[in-house]
């Protein structure tokens, strides 16, 4: 393992120049108002080494001075408008995996599926996607202006840089369709209206970008001078090969969605990818070899604790956390601290304090067989069914992500409630999963090696084995494996499951037994003040 700078992430946000925004409504908020334009601050390599720690910076915290005081969006409350807490908000909450009971604004219907274009939680996230096109944007343009060719790490920087706009565009389509504003590099620098990916928010536009974009960074572009690291040859949290092969993956896997229909060229795309995550990325599954005498959780658990920075040889890429240097009130620090109330004791999970807002259905508890050590729940004082939304005793509390290091000790600011757990982003499991899927996408049946792998991934959980693998358990599958990873909408959406009724939840459609929804719902809708800002966007339907 390699901790390095991208592990204490804090300790380098630079301040880079004021960025003008893409979208002509929303108010960036200077990084630093004091400094001259870009090319005075952009004098050496280093300083495009800082800058590039800034883009990272941008999906971990809020601001500049954390966890709130000078936040990077006006106008947004700084814990909210996190990257991975708005996130969350908006893949978690709305699924069978998590309810919130806050009363703040309009959160309760993030629970529901009954939002609206003015809601503010899918507005954050949104504006917060943009803001880290643009960080990508302007550092990519300034190294095309005033990068020198004997800074030979630049097109490294740039790589990477080109990643992390790929993944938020990817968040960005799959959460509100190919209409979100599109801006690159080469577009002008001020205030302007920008065009949609596509006239259409189904269609090929923003994922061929994206899928262009990865391929050039993976060196499968012919002449590509701009290439990631191999996997697991840079630190921890740093964007490399792996990472850009599992998105290539996703992207491909879930390309019905975005394009309206399956083409099962994709489906071949999706296993050349997942292959080279699986057979070359150097990854394997933490087990109980991995424990030492002092250790106290399960090589499960490890995965999501505070030094989750030493299980890299399962998680493929990650968003970094310290608890004294990048203090935010989202990322880990809300998915933990949001999970802990009632008769729960808080310093058991390395913090001070819990926030009693969310907790989990019994459509997610039910999927788990006796014995299923992932099945991380606190119940005393819990009920499984949920009757009223607001209560944090309704619905079992879960424990999954916790402030403590392996061998039980605390994370390094449990007084102030902030955590050192880095965001799972992607894991290798979930590429056993994902290349299941598409074997039965393709196929009808699943490789022996991959059933292999499930194998792996059950075994380490105390499960057996399934008489058969479909589509169906797959699905619950990676419910049991990765919930709260911020995975399931996605999943739903891609089986058919989300607004059906075929499967329901409670409170799925502000009912407590659960019910279907509009299919408008796959879709969030552009925030309505971004449509009556920006002419040339056009609302996602039915909003």
């Amino acid at each position: 393992m390699k901790k390095g700078i991208f592990q204490n992430i804090g300790l380098l946000l630079f301040s880079l120049m004021i960025l003008s925004s893409c979208v002509n409504d929303l108010d960036v908020t200077p990084i630093d108002p004091s400094q001259e334009t870009a090319d005075k601050v952009y004098t050496s390599e280093e300083a495009f080494a800082q800058g590039l720690a800034k883009i990272y910076a941008g999906f971990a915290v809020s601001g500049q001075e954390g966890p709130d005081g000078n936040g990077d969006l006006s106008g947004f409350d700084e814990g909210h408008s996190q990257y991975w807490r708005g996130y969350f908000v908006c893949q978690e909450l709305p699924t069978d995996e998590c309810v919130n009971g806050w009363s703040d604004g309009n959160l309760p219907k993030m629970s529901q599926i009954t939002w609206g274009a003015n809601n503010e939680f899918v507005r954050s996230f949104y504006y917060r996607a943009i803001y880290q096109v643009s960080l990508a944007n302007e550092f990519i343009r300034q190294v095309n202006a005033v990068g020198k060719e004997e800074w030979t790490k630049l097109p490294q920087y740039v790589a990477e840089a080109r990643f992390l706009r790929a993944l938020a565009y990817w968040h960005a389509l799959d959460l509100f369709g190919n209409g979100v504003p599109f801006v690159t590099e080469n577009d002008p620098i001020g205030a302007f209206f920008p065009q949609p990916a596509g006239e259409n928010p189904r269609g090929s536009e923003l994922f061929t970008f994206i899928e262009s974009e990865l391929l050039d960074i993976v060196g499968d572009n012919v002449e590509t001078k701009y290439e990631l690291l191999a996997p697991r040859q840079g630190l921890v949290g740093q964007a490399d090969k792996g990472a850009a092969w599992m998105l290539l993956a996703k992207l491909y896997l879930n390309h019905a969605v975005y394009l309206g229909s399956e083409n099962a060229d994709y489906y071949q795309k999706a296993r050349t990818y997942i292959n080279k995550v699986i057979t070359q990325g150097g990854y394997r599954l933490l087990t109980d070899s991995d424990k030492a005498q002092d250790d106290v959780y399960s090589p499960y658990e490890f995965l999501f604790l505070a030094d989750n920075y030493r299980s890299d040889d399962e998680i493929i890429y990650s968003i970094n956390y310290d608890g004294l240097y990048s203090k935010t009130w989202g990322g880990t620090t809300y998915i933990m601290n949001a999970a802990i109330g009632g008769e729960m004791t808080p310093g058991d999970y390395g913090t001070n304090g819990g926030w009693g807002g969310n907790r989990t259905t019994k459509a997610l508890v039910n999927k788990f067989d006796n014995g299923d050590n992932r099945a991380l729940w606190f119940t005393e004082g819990q009920s499984l069914e949920i009757t009223q939304q607001d209560q944090f005793s309704n619905g079992y509390a879960v424990v999954k992500f916790k402030n403590m290091t392996r061998d039980g000790k605390t994370g390094s600011n449990s007084t102030g409630g902030f955590a050192d757990i880095n965001v799972p982003v992607f894991r290798l499991s979930d590429a056993y999963l994902m290349a299941a899927e598409i074997d039965l996408r393709l196929d009808g049946t699943v490789t022996a090696d991959n059933q292999n792998r499930i194998k792996e991934v059950r075994d380490r959980a105390g499960a057996d084995m399934p008489a058969s693998i479909d589509l169906g358990f797959i699905l619950d599958e990676r419910a049991r494996e990765l919930y709260w990873e911020c995975h399931r909408r996605t999943d739903l959406i891609r089986f058919g499951k989300f607004t059906s009724g075929d499967y329901v939840w409670p409170l799925k459609g502000n009912d407590l037994n659960g019910k279907a929804v509009d299919e408008k719902y796959n879709l969030m809708p552009i925030p309505f003040t971004d449509i009556t800002a920006n002419p040339n966007l056009k609302q996602n339907p039915n909003y």
